[in-house]
């Protein structure tokens, strides 16, 4: 079994125990940020109870170590991207447990955690993680060299663990696009209820000129009605009338 002086000093050391993230919450609680994936550089310092400077000390130390276990540091429409996907992720009445307004953010998964706690010396939480990892270790593995049920476990936990850093970008991508779908639909809902009560108002008109098309055509049978009863007064009175004499009788006279 190699010695945490070894795990320190090697790196090839700390690639094989890199899938072992369990014992990190064994030894104390991670702080995860709203997506469930990743820590900033403020949660880790604060489980390895030390200064972020001693954080962004062995990540300068040891950049390309720490990328291959999942570092990544956001910039720009990037780290804005991850903000509106954690802001959606959060909205139950809660603050954010992010933080917000800055121009980058770094971000940790637990491979990257592990990573560190297998390179920070100042640290007693690193330590109880190194000598958890160190005494746990041998055992599962003589288990698993001899039980071919188990075979190729820490691949496959190594596998789910890239699958996971994957999964954070996708869930980064989708936030924004789901957030301007709900605005969407928001605006679509808004547009619906102003032409419902524009349909509404129609109908108040058109039940009006319903009414006044009624009056209109009362108004017209009436008128119908006296022109009739009139057309026949005048009938009458021009049989009463006298019929004027015949011009021509005058003249054989």
């Amino acid at each position: 079994m190699p010695s945490e002086v070894a795990l320190l000093e090697s790196r090839t050391l700390r690639a094989d125990h890199a899938g072992r993230v369990d014992v990190l919450e064994k030894v104390r609680a991670l702080r995860l940020l709203p997506d469930g994936i990743h820590l900033s550089t403020e949660a880790v310092a604060q489980y390895f109870e030390v200064p972020a400077e001693a954080v962004n000390s062995i990540v300068k130390r040891h950049r390309d170590e720490l990328h291959s276990n999942g570092l990544r540091t956001l910039k720009g429409a990037e780290l804005q991207a991850f903000e509106m996907a954690n802001l959606a992720i959060s909205k139950d009445g809660r603050a954010p447990s992010y933080p917000q307004g800055r121009a980058h953010l770094r971000l940790f998964t637990r491979r990257t955690v592990l990573n560190i706690a297998m390179l920070l010396r100042d640290s007693e939480v690193a330590r109880c993680v190194r000598t958890y990892l160190l005494d746990t270790e041998e055992a599962p593995r003589t288990v698993i060299a001899s039980d071919p049920r188990y075979d190729g476990l820490e691949h496959r936990v190594t596998d789910l663990e890239g699958s996971m850093a994957r999964i954070g970008p996708a869930l980064q991508e989708l936030g924004p696009v789901l957030r301007r779908m709900s605005v969407r639909l928001e605006s679509l809902d808004l547009r619906m209820e102003t032409m419902d009560r524009r349909l509404e108002a129609v109908d108040v008109r058109l039940d009006g000129v319903d009414r006044r098309l009624d009056a209109t055509n009362r108004v017209v049978g009436a008128m119908s009605v006296r022109l009739t009863d009139l057309s026949e007064d005048v009938a009458d009175i021009q049989r009463r009338l006298p019929r004027p004499p015949d011009p021509r009788r005058r003249r054989r006279r």
